[in-house]
């Protein structure tokens, strides 16, 4: 186990200082509560990561950032005496004590209730005080409170609340008619009858249950549509309208391209970043687009200098200069595979029949984790080209050489202040090349795209390495920006008359206001083709229910094939393992029934696993919430799936220059 005190100061300092909380007293507070101990057993080592995390009575303690933005809300004083209501696992209320004078807490569920109580005993926190009772009602008998922090969403402030509060008091509450999802509010007692609101921003609690609240048989059966009678229904509807798919390798295409029709985007996702019949499903798709409608881009998410490999020798050009295969950076797995293996072998052949090169197709990286790399590709270009500007960028570009085999380490420097920042020249470097981008181009073509990519990718990669410590939705939403434009100039370099495929995982792919991620800040791939693209992107998904999976327990930890549980009780995975189908395709863009569209509307769990996969908090870790036709124009379902067979990495002697992958 690691130090936790090195943890928790690592989360004050990277998850709520560096994000804007600045009240000291506060952030003193986070310093000395030990988050672990209100955690259940078994999940500790994920005490101090920027999460939510289930607790007992199917209930969530807060994130850190969460309960520091809900208590800064309040402006609170060190005499204060505030009310909480819900107490949870107790650790709110806790950073509050070492805050304020006195905290009272009210609990609806009584064995938490008494497990805070203990808990506070046993730490010596004696100026909280539980109750046990309705928290819509609140505890009258200590009031007026001069703040008052809300952890559940109601519909509304409760009216013994607001009358409650102190002239000059604050309250923070989640509010919104969805149980699901709330807006942070806070209400000012500016006088006894007046009281201001302002609206702090989208937040997602558990249900708000009491008298002046939600009911309980209310939040149930909005909160969790798929209960009852209706999956069965759900699950016949589905049967019955789907496309049965009995053999990837000879299953009818010819309706599903219909369905995609004009488009000039075709996005094909993945559950998970380790599953054979994703991988197969996703060739056969992307080959039936290429031979039968003409597209000449497959873009992935995968590094641009090892798809350049890759590309080159599928295109039948001349290999590049590097010393290293490709796909040996962690997750090796992700790209270096039989499954992919034999995609690259038919394309190159495919490739082989195409005199015109401008009709061969190739394949394209669209992420930006290869700072070295890229640094490199960039260097080798300017010297061929131009030698002086080889020098001016060896000299910008020697600001992030310390860094270059562990960027991240970059990112903590710049953020504490001790290291200044790269960001200046190196996007003078990519604005220069791109300044020069008539000069090279006109010699180089697909050389100076190149070049111009790495550029590009090393000045997104410094940024992402410097924000990717404020918080997930600033980092996220960097990268999904970065490979949307990768895209864009892919289509822009190759004509108007362009048309690429995209692989990428779900999470990238499906449209991110149709999810939880929106709630959070947070767009992606699929949510920008759509602005951008209208009719003529088309979001494709994949989905399975149990199986085996090529992942690893944590980053940069080995590959393992681990069984996939079966799917959660309230997840669209389950209703398509209802429906009783080896496998399928469904369409639910505008071409689908729509008694299809709008019996999976309701939204629903949705799982997710990448290269990490923790069965153990498959819940928390690997499901969000989703509304599945608004996220997808069509849906491919594996009931039973097999993890890839992943291939070995070693570099053999006089191969690494002629093949991609070194094997």
């Amino acid at each position: 186990m690691p130090d936790m005190s090195v943890l928790r100061k690592n989360m004050v300092r990277y998850q709520i200082a560096a994000r804007g909380v600045k009240d000291e007293k506060i952030l003193d507070g986070m310093r000395m509560v030990p988050r672990e101990v209100f955690l259940p057993d078994g999940l500790a080592e994920f005490a101090y990561e920027d999460t939510p995390l289930p607790i007992e009575e199917g209930q969530t303690i807060s994130q850190p950032y969460i309960v520091a933005l809900m208590i800064a809300a309040i402006e609170p004083g060190p005499q204060d005496c505030v009310l909480e209501i819900g107490t949870g696992s107790g650790y709110a209320a806790a950073v509050l004590s070492r805050v304020v004078g006195h905290v009272y807490t009210v609990e609806r569920h009584e064995a938490l209730a008494e497990q805070a109580r203990r808990r506070f005993r046993d730490l010596g926190y004696r100026n909280v005080e539980v109750l046990h009772g309705d928290g819509s009602l609140g505890w009258p008998e200590h009031a007026p409170y001069d703040g008052i922090i809300v952890t559940a969403g109601g519909p509304h402030v409760p009216r013994q609340l607001r009358d409650q509060l102190a002239v000059g008091g604050r309250m923070v509450i989640p509010v919104g008619p969805d149980p699901r999802l709330q807006h942070l509010v806070r209400v000012t007692r500016v006088t006894r009858e007046r009281f201001d609101e302002e609206d702090l921003g989208d937040v997602r609690f558990v249900p708000l249950v009491g008298e002046d609240a939600w009911e309980e048989p209310a939040v149930i059966a909005a909160a969790a549509p798929a209960r009852g009678s209706r999956p069965a229904t759900t699950a016949a509807l589905i049967r019955e309208v789907a496309e049965p798919i009995a053999d990837i390798r000879d299953v009818d295409l010819d309706p599903l391209l219909e369905r995609i029709g004009q488009a000039k985007v075709v996005l094909l996702g993945e559950a998970t970043h380790g599953t054979s019949e994703f991988y197969q499903m996703r060739a056969r798709i992307t080959r039936e687009l290429i031979t039968k409608r003409g597209f000449t881009i497959v873009a992935a998410e995968a590094d641009w200098p090892d798809a350049a490999r890759v590309n080159r020798y599928v295109r039948h050009e001349a290999p590049g200069p590097e010393a290293e295969p490709a796909f040996t950076r962690f997750p090796t797995w992700m790209w270096r595979n039989a499954e992919f293996h034999e995609f690259v072998e038919w394309l190159r052949a495919w490739n082989a029949d195409r005199r015109d090169p401008d009709r061969r197709a190739g394949f394209y990286g669209l992420d930006l984790y290869s700072l070295a790399t890229s640094i490199a590709a960039v260097l080798r270009y300017l010297d061929g080209v131009d030698p002086e500007t080889a020098a001016l960028a060896r000299r910008r570009y020697a600001c992030l050489s310390p860094w270059e085999r562990d960027p991240a380490v970059y990112g903590r420097a710049a953020l504490s202040g001790r290291y200044r920042t790269c960001e200046e020249p190196v996007t003078r470097m990519l604005r220069d090349m791109l300044e020069r981008r008539l000069e090279y181009a006109r010699h180089d073509g697909e050389r100076f795209l190149d070049a111009a990519q790495n550029a590009r990718l090393v000045a997104d990669a410094e940024r992402y390495y410097r924000v990717m410590y404020y918080g997930q939705a600033e980092s996220w939403n960097l990268r999904d920006r970065h490979m949307f434009d990768t895209l864009a100039t892919l289509l822009e370099f190759h004509g108007p008359e362009a048309r690429a495929v995209v692989w990428e995982h779900n999470s990238h792919v499906g449209n991110a206001a149709a999810t939880e991620m929106s709630a959070r800040g947070e767009f992606n791939v699929g949510q920008l083709c759509r602005e951008r693209f209208g009719e003529h992107a088309f979001l494709l998904g994949f989905g399975t229910d149990h199986g085996t999976v090529a992942a690893a327990h944590d980053w940069d930890a080995p590959m393992q094939v681990m069984a996939v549980r079966p799917a959660h009780a309230e997840s669209y995975e389950r209703l398509f393992h209802q429906a009783s189908l080896p496998a399928l395709l469904l369409a639910l863009g505008p071409a689908a029934r729509p008694e299809v569209r709008e019996e999976l509307r309701a939204p629903r769990l949705e799982r997710a696993i990448g290269v990490v996969y923790r069965p153990e908090t498959e819940l928390q870790s690997h499901y969000f919430q989703a509304v599945l036709p608004v996220q997808f124009d069509e849906y491919v379902w594996f009931d039973e799936t097999q993890a890839v067979r992943a291939l070995p990495t070693p570099v053999r002697e006089g191969m690494a220059d002629t093949y991609p992958f070194g094997v």
